[in-house]
């Protein structure tokens, strides 16, 4: 005879801190330990990462407001598909690891060069690192908001809910 089916255990957890607080310490770690050694053969860090990150965190954001306002079913609005709804929670799960990853990377990065800084050269490194490190915190932020705005609202707290 087979267990009971459990309801719960089928559904889709929000992500939890855990797991991208340890994608990014030990992206970080692992990253600050190589560039300790190997720095002075890498190539220039491009800057490009920054705006990218940044618009893809804004994109996001964007995409959030304007979701979580058609899922609550505000005047004005469409009902979301659900099967779209269920690609937003991808992307933002997808966002919320790359965004751990981009942070733990480019700021273990940014760290290993801290002895550096007198070079013009590990200076710009640095700072180009600790740019990216910080639009994938955006892109972390960005991803659990579209997360959280793709939850269905219970039953009272819908605006069009009779009381």
């Amino acid at each position: 005879m087979s267990p009971p089916h459990d309801d719960r255990r089928d559904r889709l957890r929000p992500t939890g801190w855990r797991v991208p607080l340890l994608v990014t310490v030990v992206t970080g770690v692992v990253v600050f330990l190589v560039v300790r050694e190997t720095y002075s053969s890498l190539l220039l860090l491009p800057w490009t990462a920054i705006p990218t990150l940044s618009l893809l965190a804004l994109g996001e954001l964007i995409t959030a407001v304007h979701t979580r306002r058609r899922i609550r079913g505000e005047p004005g609005t469409e009902p979301v598909e659900p099967i779209s709804a269920a690609r937003l929670v991808a992307l933002a799960k997808a966002s919320i690891l790359f965004g751990a990853l981009a942070l733990g990377g480019f700021g273990g990065f940014a760290l290993a060069l801290l002895d550096w800084l007198h070079s013009p050269h590990a200076r710009s490194d640095a700072l180009i690192a600790g740019g990216t490190a910080l639009s994938g915190l955006l892109l972390i932020v960005a991803g659990a908001f579209l997360e959280y705005a793709c939850r269905v609202p219970k039953d009272d707290q819908e605006n069009g809910a009779e009381g």
